[in-house]
């Protein structure tokens, strides 16, 4: 048998880890290990048209399967353009193990043909980057950057120069058992008992979720339910806390809509459970707050804390159900119910009156076709700026759909690059792209992988011509909008060119014709949609503390285009409101 060398062992460790794919573009110092995945059957090589899109396909892998996911650069520009999505991978604390190949070992320091330094320029984004310099390092080091980004559950990234690629692998080298997944972490008694207090001493307590919640909703429910709480929730949280929630009013936010603000400042107690949520402008400052969350590092970095619990949101509750006194009295929950009600009731009617005339076609008609219209498993990736509102405010969760984008790291061109990542965990899955025109012509290049591998991923492309995020943005500093037009071509024939279904859309009695014939088609699709770029209001109360040092939108924006169908859930909670 021939002997390995270190490329193959590279590639071996990765199989053992559960990797499955390895995303990149191959290329000079990466070549010894597409040639060991090319000779490997448990791993597949995809290749993509930009190491950006490898980033962020790797990181919706993981997000949708809670695995640990690799993609790959050569050296110099190849695996510098990696960069962006495992930003936002090591963000959205994706477990992603990055391969930043090297250029040869000996030429390092010396000003050589494509030189960096990735074991530096990752560390940021990363919490392990390091550089292989000899063959008897590599096991060890590798194992070691996968039970970071596991452990820790984010970016790893290891530098691997081409030359010692193609060594002889080390004889006998030791096969240590590999971390795949994460433990439970419980509270200490102490914070439990403090918490205890604090619940029971309060009136009235409100409820503020992140993504820490996730596989905690019947948990979360009941101890909305024993201590009479209104739940509130970040973007983040949204696929894992509002469906089912008899609770629910709303989120908090840049997005934000509902009576979520309200309650989390008419408490006396806000307790915010796995959220990391960036906007403290939205957070009160002068009711008690406790924040529980598995990372130590969240806790009080964004609001003043009465109480920091370490520890995962469902440990916690498990051990808080029990004993906490239930609350009988409900008229702070009653009353948080029905401001939600009554204020999602109020801006329901814009994208309700007349759009079957409305051309250029209502943005939020377009996002509430295809809620109704997509499958009640589907995986929607949603692009930065407009597509979040719609996203935010019209995707209806239910416990099995995925709502993924670039919520943390707020990067453009993020959407079609998840898409591929989320297809290629299930071909039999509906995956669709909530893709603006401006982010989807950044990386328009990787729309030619979904067709090289007939990845039936579906492209709705909200085309307002207009990076109408930033518009916003200059409108609320008070400055004309400047260099945010877009001059595009007919996508769709783009598409079709491409060898892939293509149809535009002008009308709003064609969207739903045209959703329906993208989602039967069988392999990649993009319905090219002119919507309205002049689909948002600024709301009356706008304060300066708010515009000012947001990345993603400079205000509070608050809709006067509806909600889609979360206005009927609203109104079905207030039935169970008892009545005098």
């Amino acid at each position: 048998m021939a002997k390995q060398n270190v490329a193959e062992q590279f590639v071996d460790i990765l199989v053992r880890a559960g990797v499955e794919r390895l995303y990149g573009v191959v290329g000079d110092s990466l070549n010894p290990v597409v040639d060991a995945v090319r000779r490997n059957s448990a791993i597949d090589w995809v290749h993509v048209r930009h190491e950006e899109s490898a980033a962020f396909a790797a990181g919706a892998e993981a997000q949708v399967t809670g695995k640990l996911t690799a993609c790959a650069g050569s050296c110099g520009p190849g695996n510098l353009h990696l960069i962006n999505g495992l930003y936002d991978a090591h963000r959205s604390m994706a477990p992603v193990l990055a391969l930043a190949s090297q250029i040869p070992s000996g030429e390092i320091g010396l000003g050589y043909f494509q030189e960096t330094h990735p074991d530096r320029l990752f560390q940021e984004c990363s919490h392990y980057s390091e550089l292989i310099s000899s063959p008897k390092q590599m096991p060890r080091l590798l194992q070691t950057a996968i039970q970071h980004a596991v452990g820790r559950s984010g970016v790893s990234v290891v530098s691997l120069p081409g030359d010692i690629a193609a060594e002889p692998a080390p004889e006998k080298a030791a096969e240590t058992a590999l971390v795949t997944s994460r433990p439970t972490v419980r509270p200490g008694d102490a914070e439990v008992d403090e918490l205890v207090r604090l619940i029971d001493a309060a009136d009235k307590v409100t409820l503020f979720c992140g993504s820490g919640t996730a596989g905690a909703h019947a948990e979360v429910m009941e101890f909305a339910e024993k201590i009479k709480s209104p739940i509130g929730h970040a973007l983040r949280g949204k696929e894992w806390i509002q469906y089912d929630n008899r609770f629910d009013v709303g989120m908090s936010g840049l997005l934000g809509y509902g009576a979520a603000y309200e309650a989390t400042h008419e408490c006396d107690l806000l307790i915010l459970l796995g959220t990391d949520f960036p906007y403290n402008a939205f957070l009160p400052d002068d009711v008690k707050i406790a924040q529980v969350d598995v990372r130590p590092e969240h806790l009080g970095r964004r609001s003043r804390l009465d109480l920091a619990v370490w520890g995962d949101v469902r440990e916690t509750l498990r051990c808080l159900i029990p004993r906490v006194r239930e609350k009988e009295n409900r008229r702070f929950l009653d009353k948080m119910l029905k401001k939600h009600a009554d204020a999602l009731e109020g801006v329901v009617k814009a994208y309700t009156r007349k759009v079957e005339k409305h051309v250029p076609i209502h943005p939020e008609y377009v996002a509430s076709v295809l809620d109704e219209l997509a499958d009640e498993d589907t995986v929607f990736t949603v692009d930065t700026g407009m597509c979040n509102v719609w996203a935010a405010r019209y995707i209806t969760p239910n416990g099995r759909r995925r709502v993924i984008g670039s919520f943390s790291h707020g990067s453009m061109a993020n959407a079609l690059p998840m898409a591929i990542g989320a297809q290629f965990t299930d071909r039999g899955r509906q995956v669709v792209s909530m893709s603006g025109d401006g982010g989807f012509a950044m990386l328009m290049g990787d729309f030619l992988t979904l067709v090289q591998y007939d990845l039936p991923v579906k492209v709705v492309l909200f085309n307002n011509s207009s990076l109408g995020m930033v518009e916003l943005e200059m409108l609320v500093a008070g400055l004309p909008s400047y260099g945010t037009t877009n001059k595009n071509p007919d996508f769709a024939a783009v598409a079709r060119a491409c060898g892939a279904h293509g149809v535009r859309v002008e009308k709003p009695k064609d969207l739903a014709g045209a959703l329906k014939s993208a989602f039967k088609h069988k392999g990649p699709a993009l319905v090219d949609i002119v919507t309205d770029p002049n689909a948002l209001s600024i709301p009356p109360r706008i304060s300066a503390e708010m515009v000012t040092g947001f990345a993603l939108s400079a205000s509070k924006i608050v809709l006067d285009g509806g909600v889609g169908r979360m206005v009927q859930m609203a109104r079905s909670n207030l039935r169970n409101v008892p009545r005098p």
